[in-house]
């Protein structure tokens, strides 16, 4: 008899840790596609349609990436964003993963890169931005391009704190979408003029509370940090956050998928024309206070 409860025992042991290592790996190589569909009055007359990915770390999900390549061309997007840590080190493998998944992205479509902080950890950033450029990408190192009727800026990670996302903005025309690693700057991006933000970094906190869109610690902010992934608005721009894909020094994510992010960007018509009726209520004004003069 004794014998026997051991062995169920034994075996219900068995059986919870298979489960446990079954929710592990789902976790962190199950991919989801989380989808925001935005309206402004700047956007574009056509509607345009984005992939974010961020914070790959060199993680493979299939074969040279083949289920991530599978969801994102699914997507159909007018371009790809990737906003930092194509990498985790400088490393052979890391390197080489880098490599093969831009070239699969361009291979989809227009491939545009910030640097990440895993980037900017030495020097060799000089080195490894010509090389995703020879894959295809176009890399935005502080740097503003006109793409699908939109003003794409891209600021390397180590300006985010300094003056360049202001002067980025400054130079920018029409809708201003920014590409920036780190998402606590939101109210820095927001009093520079972005319309819209797209940003990584936080991992989803890395651990989330069960059920919860709380996630556990993030790099720049601490133990439960504000902004770990989603929506959020300050003042007149939209922030959206990536989850990521891969991990750094925590290896594992829990309760964390890793995300793709479809965002599309299409005019708001009522709001241009409450603008344009407020811009000609405001020129009807001034032609009465000269003519009252």
């Amino acid at each position: 008899m004794t014998g026997w409860i051991i062995a169920i025992i034994v075996i219900c042991s068995l059986l919870a840790l298979a489960l446990v290592a079954l929710f592990v790996v789902l976790s962190n190589k199950w991919l989801v596609t989380t989808r925001y569909d935005f309206k402004f009055a700047a956007a574009p007359e056509r509607g345009v349609k984005i992939v974010h990915l961020s914070d790959l770390h060199a993680a493979v999900f299939g074969k040279d990436n083949s289920s991530l390549m599978k969801k994102i061309a699914r997507e159909e997007p007018d371009f790809i964003a990737v906003t930092g840590d194509v990498i985790h080190a400088y490393r052979k493998r890391d390197v080489a993963v880098a490599q093969k998944t831009v070239k699969s992205l361009r291979a989809i479509a227009p491939v545009y890169i910030v640097s990440g902080n895993h980037e900017m950890r030495s020097r060799k950033w000089r080195e490894f931005k010509p090389l995703l450029e020879n894959c295809g990408a176009r890399v935005l190192d502080n740097e503003v391009e006109e793409v699908c009727g939109i003003s794409l800026c891209g600021v390397n990670c180590a300006s985010l704190k300094n003056g360049t996302p202001f002067e980025l903005a400054d130079g920018a025309k029409g809708f201003k979408l920014l590409l920036a690693h780190k998402p606590e700057f939101i109210h820095r991006y927001s009093l520079a003029g972005y319309d819209l933000a797209l940003c990584g970094h936080a991992h989803g906190g890395q651990w989330r509370l069960p059920f919860t869109e709380i996630g556990v610690y993030s790099p720049g902010q601490g133990l439960f940090p504000k902004y770990t992934g989603g929506v959020h608005t300050c003042g007149n721009m939209k922030e959206v956050i990536s989850r990521g894909l891969g991990n750094s020094e925590c290896p594992l994510r829990l309760f964390n998928r890793p995300e793709i992010v479809v965002v599309t960007i299409n005019r708001d018509i009522a709001a241009e024309n409450e603008d344009m009726a407020e811009a000609e209520g405001e020129e009807k004004a001034a032609e009465e206070k000269d003519i009252a003069k």
